[in-house]
C-alpha cells in the first residue's frame, strides 16, 4: 500500500516541528517536504504533488487564504489546518460532484438548458436548485 505524501508548511517554526514529530515515524506516512517560505508553497506543491498539505490554522476558524488557491489549482490535495494553542484542527478538501438532468428535446428546452434554467437534483442531499 502506497504511503500517504505529506507536505508541512507551519508557521512558526515550533509548531511545523510539532506537526514534524507527530508525523514523522508513522510507517504509512512519508514526510515529502517542509516549506518554510510559503510564497514558495503553489510551486512547491505543483513539483512535489503530495497527498496532504499541513498548514496553520488563522486566527479564527475562516479557511486560510492559501486553501482556495491550492485547492483550486489542486483539486486531488486535502489540506489539514491547525492551531495548536486553540487545540484546533479543520481538514479541507474540494469537492467534485456531477450531477444530471433530463432537458426536454425542444427549441425552448434545449434553449433553457444553455441559459441555465434547469432545476438541478442534487442525488445525495435530495435537494432541487436553479442553476
Amino acid at each position: 500500500m502506497p504511503k500517504i505524501r505529506v507536505l508541512v508548511a507551519n508557521r512558526p517554526r515550533l509548531m511545523r516541528e510539532l506537526v514534524l514529530a507527530t508525523i514523522s515515524e508513522q510507517p504509512d506516512i512519508e514526510v515529502i517536504g517542509v516549506v518554510e517560505d510559503l510564497s514558495r508553497l503553489v510551486e512547491t506543491v505543483e513539483q512535489s504533488a503530495p497527498d496532504f498539505l499541513i498548514i496553520a490554522q488563522g486566527r479564527t476558524e475562516e479557511r486560510p487564504l492559501e486553501c482556495d488557491q491550492l485547492l483550486e489549482r489542486f483539486p486531488h490535495l486535502k489540506i489539514l489546518a491547525v492551531a495548536a494553542e486553540r487545540d484546533l484542527s479543520i481538514c479541507y478538501r474540494a469537492n467534485f460532484d456531477i450531477s444530471s438532468q433530463r432537458v426536454e428535446t425542444s427549441e425552448e428546452g434545449i434553449l433553457n438548458a444553455l441559459r441555465g434554467r434547469i432545476l438541478w437534483t442534487t442525488p445525495t442531499e435530495g435537494s432541487t436548485r436553479a442553476n
